[in-house]
């Protein structure tokens, strides 16, 4: 019943995020180019990889490195706190309009390595991911079969000349070869991907108490493949 309210809810979600999107007064910035074999993501952990993990090689696609960034003035809390609410309860920055993450595996209200969450949204976007890596003011967290992507996320927060710069990096190709043509071509799921991340770093903007300066960034490198 619970899943069957949040499919209810999208197609009045994804029409609010269109309205906010044509009327969004904070700005934002994109830029494209190429990247190099530096730009790509580490290796994951042997502990945490098994054959659920959708890793980069296991992808379609191009493999692009996208990165949503904004800069938080007035915020009361500092990069740790920051990280430590939102990987508590990701669900106080992600618009629930269009994104909802249930968790499937660990305890509320903390993070650890290994516990996953099923990312509701919209059409067949549903998106398995399990957590690989955390720190203090970050954590990583890698695709799992079924997703629309084949990679890795990493949400992070850190002090910026008497700021905050939150930020979200991605590494990630299509999950097979539907996935490559909504996002590559058509490049729909792009745009609904981009619109999600732009909203959770401005919803998370206000959720710390601060206020966005600047926009927010969107920078996206295209980086070769291993050969």
């Amino acid at each position: 019943m619970h899943r069957a309210g949040i499919v209810l809810r999208w197609p009045l979600g994804l029409a609010r995020v269109s309205w906010r999107y044509l009327w969004r007064v904070t700005a934002v910035h994109r830029s494209e180019g190429d990247g190099g074999a530096g730009d790509r993501p580490d290796p994951v952990p042997q502990a945490v990889l098994d054959d659920d993990v959708q890793r980069v090689e296991d992808g379609v696609g191009p493999l692009l490195l996208r990165r949503y960034s904004v800069r938080i003035e007035g915020a009361s809390l500092p990069p740790e706190q920051v990280i430590g609410r939102f990987s508590g309860d990701p669900n106080c920055g992600a618009p629930s309009d269009v994104a909802v993450f249930e968790k499937v595996r660990g305890q509320d209200g903390e993070l650890r390595v290994g516990d996953e969450f099923v990312i509701r949204m919209p059409g067949p976007w549903d998106g398995p991911v399990r957590v690989i890596a955390t720190r203090p003011a970050s954590f990583r967290l890698a695709t799992l079969r079924g997703h629309l992507e084949a990679g890795q996320i990493e949400f992070r927060c850190r002090a910026d000349d008497g700021a905050l710069l939150f930020e979200i990096e991605s590494w990630a190709r299509s999950g097979d070869r539907l996935s490559n043509l909504l996002y590559t071509r058509l490049r729909l799921a792009k745009e609904i991907q981009l619109n999600l991340w732009v909203e959770t770093c401005l919803r998370l903007a206000r959720d710390v108490g601060g206020r966005p300066q600047g926009g927010v960034h969107v920078d996206t490198l295209r980086v070769p493949l291993p050969t």
